[in-house]
């Protein structure tokens, strides 16, 4: 796991020697109450130890507790919740628990619901194309490959403008917008006249979509530890599948609507689906407030959402956790300079590589789902009930992996078993002749393999961790994003119109993908075990006194620290 060198904070008599801090800062004195017992293993959202004691202190030790190198991690002044932070502050496990679930569900519950309501527009197109939106619209699958080429390219470009705005906005502000502005687009697909038309709005409901998940994520980890973030995102992109199957569901009922005022069922499903969404992004405003300690407002309460208690306790157990947190503040913009230097980490780059590629191997097959399941003989209304089972069981199988990765720590195997579970099926598709097996055998083939255990929670929180700065984090995940829209790019041109309806070269460059998939997660795991040994040699290497003078120095910031571990 990514974490601050251990010995850097318990090497010498932390908790009981007196030091001064500079002329501007606190004195901690020698009387430090008592920490709490360091977790052997990281509890998830459901685990209670055996010995667990509700009672018992559940501050963690951190280098706020070394008065020697406390100066150095102390939170700017302009941060927003500096007000509350305390380096004495202690609490306990009953307390923590509470606070967790209170933000579970005042937090955690409403971005799931906003990306679901993203979700939604995005993905109804796959319901439209089984009500013959393709032959109404006079297009072949080429220009659905290519409106699909078009809103990756989009989503792609509006990633780094958006996640900007929102840092600079503040993600409670920009998020709120964004999902209005695409909401009145997507509607507006109701009068969707040909080809150019549908080119336009991809290009616009991409634009605006762009930036939407690193956003959610950057809010997040204000609320959250780094290891209570990946099995948080499971959740957050069961939002994006439950929202699959809600269309699903809504499309087999919109559906009908043929012929209603004379339209076919797939305008009246972009229209109100769209209004659906708009709805949520304008209760947006009030669900989402800056941060912990800015939930008081006009329709959140005079008080706020956490009381001053609650607001201790998440404020010092995230900055414990993570002192890179409060060194911006929620509003401040990326500069420049930032900028750069987040876009020239090579240590996130093993990453971006991963991102690329991973999700190829079942990306190509469920763009062609809908349009596959009609190719087997099953009409309109069957092909949407069909596409639900998948998405039910992605979504435990996701968690599942979400588990494991953090149980066991090993993000890059967790991560891969993804590939190992697609390959099976892709050779299936590749070798057999599905035109004349039996279609429910194909179905229930294709649907294992769209049902693989999604590693994008995984790899998510793995950029945050390594980021190990707000910058980093801020660009990191925007950057990722582009990448895993590039291979979306890739994904909707490998199943080409003279390759169907069995797709046997498609097929194999897929994997073809999936070998190379398995190499980066092998590159990538060995890159961070050789990091972390260097440095590891380097601040071994250190006398005490050298490593305060090293920390004081500051040259090196983020993950480029000595003291720092990538988590791999």
């Amino acid at each position: 796991m990514a974490t601050v060198v251990p010995s850097l904070v318990f090497e010498k008599s932390a908790l009981t020697d007196d030091a001064e801090f500079g002329p501007d800062e606190e004195r901690i004195s020698d009387a430090v109450p008592p920490l709490g017992k360091p977790e052997a293993r990281k509890k998830f959202w459901f685990q209670k130890s055996k010995d667990y004691d509700p009672d018992a202190i559940a501050t963690q030790p951190s280098v706020y507790d070394n008065p020697d190198v406390a100066p150095q991690y102390k939170p700017r002044d302009d941060w927003e919740n500096i007000h509350r932070f305390d380096p004495k502050a202690r609490w306990t496990w009953g307390e923590e628990s509470k606070v967790i679930r209170k933000i579970d569900w005042r937090i955690m519950t409403w971005v799931a619901i906003m990306f679901t309501a993203m979700e939604l527009d995005r993905a109804n197109l796959s319901q439209a194309l089984s009500d013959n939106f393709i032959e109404d619209m006079g297009m072949t699958t080429n220009d659905y490959n290519l409106g699909n080429t078009i809103y990756a390219l989009c989503f792609l470009a509006g990633e780094f403008p958006a996640q900007l705005l929102a840092k600079w906005l503040g993600p409670d502000r920009w998020i709120p917008s964004q999902i209005v502005l695409f909401s009145i687009v997507s509607a507006s697909q109701f009068s969707l006249q040909g080809r150019p038309s549908f080119l336009v709005c991809r290009a616009l409901l991409a634009l605006l979509q762009g930036g939407f998940i690193p956003e959610c994520v950057l809010y997040l980890s204000y609320f959250y530890k780094h290891h209570e973030l990946t099995i948080r995102l499971s959740f957050f992109w069961s939002g994006m599948f439950m929202a699959d199957v809600v269309s699903a569901i809504a499309g087999f009922g919109l559906l009908h609507m043929r012929g209603v005022d004379g339209h076919p069922g797939w305008r009246w499903l972009f229209l109100i689906e769209g209004i659906i969404t708009g709805i949520i992004g304008l209760i947006s405003y009030v669900m989402m407030p800056a941060g912990p300690t800015q939930t008081a407002g006009r329709c959140r309460g005079k008080h706020g959402w956490f009381t001053e208690r609650e607001e201790i306790i998440i404020v010092n157990r995230i900055i414990r956790d993570d002192p890179s947190k409060s060194t911006m503040h929620n509003r401040q913009p990326i500069t420049p300079k930032l900028l750069w230097r987040s876009l020239t980490d090579v240590d996130l780059w093993p990453l971006y590589a991963i991102g690329l590629t991973f999700n190829i191997p079942t990306f190509s097959p469920q763009q062609y789902l809908t349009l596959s399941l009609r190719g087997l003989g099953f009409d309109t209304f069957q092909t949407n009930l069909l596409s639900i089972p998948y998405l039910v069981l992605k979504i435990f199988n996701m968690m599942a992996l979400s588990l494991l990765a953090e149980y066991t720590h090993q993000l890059a195997a967790s991560a891969s078993i993804f590939q190992f579970w697609c390959l099976p099926f892709l050779v299936y598709l590749r070798v057999v002749d599905t035109t004349k097996a039996s279609k429910w055998l194909t179905w229930a083939m294709i649907s294992l393999l769209l049902a693989a255990p999604l590693g994008h929670p995984v790899q998510v929180g793995w950029i945050s961790r390594n980021a190990n700065s707000v910058r980093s984090r801020t660009v990191g995940t925007a950057l990722y994003n582009m990448f895993l829209q590039a291979g979306v790019i890739i994904s909707s041109n490998i199943y080409r119109a003279d390759d169907a309806p069995l797709y046997r070269r498609g097929n194999s460059i897929l994997l073809g993908i999936l070998g190379l998939n398995l190499v980066l997660y092998v590159l990538a795991k060995l890159y961070y075990v050789w990091r972390n040994r260097t440095r590891e040699r380097k601040w071994n290497a250190m006398t005490p006194e050298e490593r305060l003078v090293y920390l004081a120095d500051h040259q090196d910031v983020g993950n480029k620290r000595l003291d720092f571990r990538l988590a791999s």
